[in-house]
């Protein structure tokens, strides 16, 4: 099978080339993203292999079959970015890696929350420097805090299991508890009763019309005073003009975000010698509690080789008929 493969990066050519000798697909990368502009570059293939920031919005999708598509590769676990509707509507299939490794995201998470915590990025600037100074570095212990789990999935699930072996009381919130979860020591609770008794809050759920904005100013309330924020997710689960309120009133102690709302301008790409138009993540740079990652979680070679195997596996099954176990359909 023939592939357009969007939004190439130098790692995904050295998985994808080390596993495509056994496969019988050929693959044809560009940069680019899925777009208007690029839409021709998928003359002549049966598969688009497309990544978190390839938006694929139903004028597209409908001019996908007359270049001879046939199929939509994600290679990645989210698939708000596509149009489900219009992919149905136009006989295209859609595939995905629902799962490819959960504790990459978590282990990354783990790391926001340490490094805001015991400011560590700082201390390395200092040390750099000279300046041995420990002054404002303090932190807190980890140890018996509250830790608030919103959606215990794959990733949210490693997540609390690691915060379990901290020492940390881990509380979660999910429409679908999790008896495995449960077994842990993790007790389910509310959304509003998790925000409010939970001294650090991490989201790990989709991003959904329900859960589109979950962090906002009334819910910003609802925590306590001080709370911690990560998001290693989605970008929109955030409203970030209204963290940014809570992060200058001091409710929110830090935040760590290794998404963003309107990444797909920003992320994957070198942007040092460019004056950036958004003010709104521009000014989220400016404070000292606030880390922001470029969408990394995701980005270690375990990772990356399952990516790889199952984008690779699905395209296969799609060609010789057989069930596609990482279909995803509209509802």
């Amino acid at each position: 099978m023939k592939v357009a493969f969007f939004s190439t990066k130098n790692y995904d050519k050295q998985h994808f080339n080390a596993y495509l000798s056994q496969t019988n697909h050929k693959i044809d990368y560009f940069e680019d993203y899925l777009s208007h502009h690029t839409i021709n570059l998928c003359e002549g293939h049966e598969a688009v292999c497309i990544f978190v920031n390839d938006k694929l919005s139903r004028d597209i999708i409908e001019k996908l079959p007359e270049k001879g598509i046939k199929v939509i590769a994600l290679r990645c676990a989210g698939f708000n970015n596509v149009d489900l509707e219009a992919a149905r509507d136009h006989g295209l299939i859609v595939v995905r890696v629902p799962a490819y490794s959960p504790e990459a995201v978590a282990e990354h998470t783990v790391a926001l929350i340490l490094t805001l915590n015991r400011k560590t990025h700082k201390a390395y600037n200092r040390v750099r420097e000279n300046n041995f100074s420990i002054e404002g570095l303090t932190g807190i212990n980890l140890y018996g805090k509250k830790v608030g789990v919103i959606g215990t999935g794959a990733i949210g699930r490693a997540f609390c299991r690691i915060m379990m072996g901290f020492g940390c009381e881990v509380l979660a919130f999910d429409p679908y508890e999790n008896e495995e979860v449960k077994q842990m020591g993790v007790k389910y609770l509310s959304k509003k009763d998790l925000m409010a008794k939970s001294d650090i809050i991490s989201l790990h759920c989709p991003l959904t019309p329900d859960t589109h904005h979950l962090i906002n100013e009334e819910t910003i309330q609802w925590m306590k005073k001080g709370v911690k924020l990560i998001n290693t997710s989605r970008g929109a689960l955030i409203d970030t003009k209204s963290v940014i309120h809570g992060l200058k009133n001091g409710h929110i102690g830090f935040l760590g975000i290794d998404v963003y709302e309107q990444e797909e301008k920003l992320f994957f790409k070198d942007l040092s010698e460019i004056v950036i138009q958004d003010d709104v993540i521009m000014r989220l740079m400016t404070f000292p509690n606030v880390l922001i990652t470029g969408h990394q979680a995701f980005l270690t070679e375990e990772a990356l080789r399952e990516i790889t195997k199952i984008t690779l596996d699905n395209l296969t099954d799609f060609e010789e008929g057989k069930p596609l176990k990482n279909e995803v359909k509209a509802e």
